[in-house]
C-alpha cells in the first residue's frame, strides 16, 4: 500500500533541546497533533428534534468523518451509513444528522470527554461496558499461517507515515488472511484509529468483516477488543501485549488473539485453531 503524505493539521514542529553524550543542540522536533473533536447528532424523538453533543475525543485529525462513523456504530447508534442523511463539520465539531427512522438508544448516557488513550473513560457504569455484537466470528475460519503473521507488522510500519516523522502515534491496519494490507489508520488514540478503520468498513460496504485479520501497534485493551467483536473481526493481532479483560472477552467471543508479535514470535493468547503453525 502506498504510503499517505501527512498534513500539517497532523503533524506540527517544536523547538527542543536534543542531549546527546555531553552535548546540547538547539533544534526542532515533529510531533503527532493532537486535538479535540466533537461529535454531534440530530435526530427526531416523539416528534421533537433533537441536537445533543455526543462526545468530545482527542483524536489526530484527519478521516474525520469516519471516525465519527465508527464511533456511531460502536456505540450502537446507528447500524449502517443509511442512517445518517447529512453531515457537516466546521473546525473540530462534525455534526451527524440521522434519518428519522433512527431510534436513538434511551440510555445513551456517555460522558462528554475522551482521552486519546482510552475510548471507555466516559462510561459511567460497569454495565454500559458491555455490548452485544450482531456479528458473531465463524468458527475456525479464516486461517493464517505463521509466516505470514510474522510479515503483518513490517508492512504496516512501512506504511505509517506519521509514525515516521514522530514516533509518537498509534496504527490499525486491515489485512486478508493472505497477507495483504487492505486499509490502515494511524491516530494518537488507538481507539479513534479502530475507529476510523470501522467507518472505512462501513463506507466499502464491509461489515461484517468475518474474514479479515486486524493488526494493532500498541497493546490489546478490553474495548478494542469489544469494538472489533462488533464487526464480526475474528483476528486480533498486537505487537504489544493484551490485558486480563481483552483475553477474557475474546475467548468469550470465539476470537483469535495474538501478542508480542516481533522478531518471529508470538503468543496465541485464544483461537489458536484458525492459525497455520
Amino acid at each position: 500500500m502506498k504510503k499517505r503524505t501527512p498534513n500539517e493539521k497532523q503533524i506540527q514542529q517544536t523547538p527542543i533541546v536534543r542531549i546527546s553524550d555531553e552535548s546540547a543542540q538547539s533544534t526542532f522536533d515533529n510531533i503527532a497533533v493532537e486535538a479535540p473533536l466533537e461529535i454531534q447528532i440530530a435526530y427526531k424523538e416523539q416528534n421533537r428534534s433533537i441536537k445533543r453533543s455526543l462526545a468530545i475525543t482527542m483524536r489526530t485529525p484527519g478521516a474525520d468523518e469516519r471516525l465519527a462513523y465508527g464511533f456511531l456504530f460502536t456505540e450502537g447508534i446507528i447500524g449502517s451509513l443509511k442512517d445518517i442523511f447529512q453531515i457537516n463539520q466546521i473546525g473540530n465539531t462534525i455534526k451527524l444528522s440521522l434519518q428519522d427512522s433512527v431510534q436513538v438508544p434511551s440510555n445513551l448516557d456517555r460522558s462528554f470527554f475522551i482521552h486519546s488513550s482510552c475510548g471507555i473513560c466516559g462510561k459511567p457504569s460497569l454495565d454500559s461496558l458491555e455490548k452485544t455484537s450482531c456479528y458473531y466470528p465463524l468458527p475456525n475460519v479464516p486461517k493464517i499461517s505463521s509466516s505470514i503473521l510474522n510479515q503483518l507488522s513490517q508492512q504496516l510500519r512501512t506504511a505509517q507515515a506519521i509514525f515516521e516523522e514522530t514516533g509518537g502515534i498509534h496504527a490499525v491496519g486491515l489485512f486478508d488472511a493472505k497477507g495483504s494490507l487492505l486499509h490502515f489508520e494511524e491516530d494518537i488514540g488507538r481507539h479513534n484509529a479502530l475507529d476510523k478503520i470501522i467507518g472505512y468498513a462501513l463506507e466499502q460496504a464491509m461489515i461484517p468483516m468475518r474474514h479479515l485479520v486486524l493488526l494493532l501497534s500498541g497493546r490489546i485493551s478490553y474495548e478494542l477488543v469489544q469494538k472489533a467483536s462488533l464487526v464480526g473481526i475474528p483476528i486480533i493481532v498486537a505487537v504489544g501485549a493484551p490485558s486480563s479483560m481483552a483475553v477474557e472477552l475474546a475467548l468469550a467471543a470465539d476470537i483469535t488473539l495474538i501478542g508480542f508479535l516481533r522478531n518471529n514470535r508470538f503468543n496465541i493468547y485464544s483461537g489458536q485453531k484458525r492459525v497455520i503453525l
